[in-house]
């Protein structure tokens, strides 16, 4: 029976084909910047009185170690082959569906007696062996979309086929971590990605919530200068004076150079990496193993690898793919673990991209747009073992992919509520509507106490010295610009007590109503702090 890809799909589709990936490169060059929000002028001069560090920020502090997992998520950019990731062995629907690009039993390593991975992947043996990775088979939503753009966006987005979603699910996440992040920016990046132009994944509705970085070089100037523009070598013509005004403005302003380039010389890389020329992840996986080691505080990360979208004479490019995959992973939770340091525990991996391939090959010994792929989970102590329903292959389908098996957004929910310790209610709201975990997909994490433990407003009492004074209390596990308001009962914002850059410790402000022009009554203050808002009730 002869298979018909889907217009678009393949590359004998011309301008159709041509389309989607005008439509992609367009989307990826409009949403390159990713710096939105990163720098924030703050103001001085108010009385605030810092004491040395309480047995409560100390348990803070602890309280947040012990929650802090990290998630680095890994795209694989064009739609990754699943069928020739993860192999069906012995199949020969397989073999006869593939009769180039199939790759033989004796060129695999054995997951199981029934799946196996290429021989080129063999750097994730012991992860398996270890019970650090996981496979989700045949990962996808109903009715696909096949074009690159639009099902990047489906994907993160966590949206339905037909919504148009302009936040990303991560966005959405970070945003309600992060309420104040725009008033009370905090110093530590709450997410990075580094070479990568997908930033819808962490837009929300006011901000971009990550740091983009085009390259691992300019990663490397932050962490090494301080500066995200550089300036020397500009020359004193009047258009170089006018852009080294514009550079050293944005310098000035960056507020997470100082947090990077503490982590990044705190942490150092134990192992060795593939070599940067031969592996497009190397140099991104080991700047985020070094920060992690250093810890900068950054709970998600983002990097991809390109050339997934393999319709022509896929069988040794998408190996050599699979390979830079494999080894930069396998390095990267080796430097990890390194010297029993426990940290490859707090770290979960995770692979996606857009849809898969068909089951098919096409007449160009490669494979077109399909549905359903797979996805790999890496970490200590998730254990190992397969999760979902390969691809049927028994009754090929001559226009469409057989049906996905795990919808992605309950991989998200999982991650989400398991890894990263969030309430169902959180979790359902993040990705507009109730969505079930997989049991026993990752190990599950109680909620972390507080807002992520990094600020508390810890109340007010009447000045022991002072009349008409109360003294309000806070406390800070890093230092963050904080913003310290006076209500009314209706939420409107009376007076602004603070707006300054405070340092971590514990403070407390001398607030005397009379001196802010306040009558007496019922009023509320809000203290917004390292992206987060508390508030209470004052009676004066």
């Amino acid at each position: 029976m002869k298979h018909k890809p889907r217009i678009g799909a393949a590359l004998e589709h011309g301008e159709a084909h041509n389309q989607e990936h005008r439509l992609w490169s367009r989307r990826d060059f409009l949403s390159a910047s990713g710096l939105l929000g990163a720098g924030s002028m703050l103001l001085g001069g108010l009385p605030v009185r810092a004491f040395q560090p309480t047995p409560l920020l100390a348990a803070m502090a602890a309280n947040w170690d012990d929650n802090d997992h990290i998630l680095v998520l890994i795209r694989l950019d064009g739609g990754n082959d699943g069928l020739n990731t993860v192999v069906k062995r012995g199949s020969s629907e397989y073999y006869n569906l593939r009769p180039t690009l199939g790759i033989p039993d004796g060129k695999l390593w054995a997951l199981s007696t029934e799946y196996g991975m290429p021989q080129e992947t063999n750097a994730l043996q012991s992860l398996w062996a270890e019970g650090m990775m996981k496979v989700i088979f045949n990962v996808g939503y109903p009715n696909p979309n096949y074009s690159h753009f639009r099902s990047s966006d489906i994907i993160t987005s966590a949206s339905d086929r037909d919504t148009v979603e302009e936040t990303g699910w991560i966005g959405r996440f970070l945003e309600n971590q992060y309420a104040a992040f725009l008033e009370a920016p905090p110093t530590v990046p709450p997410a990075l990605q580094i070479g990568v132009q997908t930033n819808l994944l962490f837009t929300a509705e006011a901000a971009n919530m990550a740091l983009a970085v085009s390259s691992p070089q300019e990663f490397y100037q932050i962490a090494q200068t301080g500066q995200l523009y550089e300036t020397a070598s500009l020359s004193t013509s009047n258009r170089d004076r006018e852009l080294g005004y514009i550079r050293q403005t944005a310098n000035a302003a960056f507020r997470y150079s100082e947090t990077i380039q503490r982590a990044f010389n705190d942490g150092k890389n134990d192992v060795a990496y593939p070599a940067t020329g031969s592996n497009r992840l190397s140099a991104p996986m080991s700047i985020i193993a070094r920060v992690i080691k250093g810890n900068m505080g950054t709970r998600i990360f983002l990097v991809d690898i390109a050339d997934f979208d393999t319709h022509v004479n896929q069988l040794n490019n998408h190996l050599n793919l699979l390979q830079q995959v494999s080894t930069a992973v396998r390095a990267f939770f080796d430097d990890l673990a390194y010297g029993n340091s426990g940290l490859e525990k707090k770290v979960l991996a995770m692979t996606f991209s857009e849809f898969g391939r068909t089951i098919y090959e096409n007449g160009s010994r490669g494979t077109d747009h399909g549905a359903g792929t797979h996805t790999l989970l890496f970490g200590g102590g998730i254990g190992n073992g397969f999760v979902g329903d390969y691809q049927d292959m028994s009754n090929p389908d001559p226009v469409g992919d057989p049906p996905f098996s795990v919808d992605f957004r309950d991989i998200y929910a999982s991650v989400l509520q398991d890894w990263l310790g969030n309430p169902p209610e959180l979790v359902n709201f993040v990705l507009g509507k109730p969505t079930p975990t997989i049991g026993g997909l990752l190990p599950p994490t109680p909620p972390a106490l507080g807002d992520n433990g990094k600020a508390a407003l810890l109340g007010h009492n009447p000045h022991p010295t002072q009349p008409d004074t109360y003294q309000i209390k806070y406390a800070l596990t890093q230092g963050s610009a904080v913003r310290l308001q006076v209500l009314d009962k209706a939420g409107h914002v009376l007076r602004t007590l603070i707006s300054d850059f405070v340092p971590r410790g514990s403070h407390t402000f001398a607030f005397r109503p009379a001196q802010w022009y306040l009558p007496p009554g019922v009023y509320q203050y809000r203290l917004m702090a390292n992206g987060q808002v508390f508030q209470r009730e004052l009676r004066v």
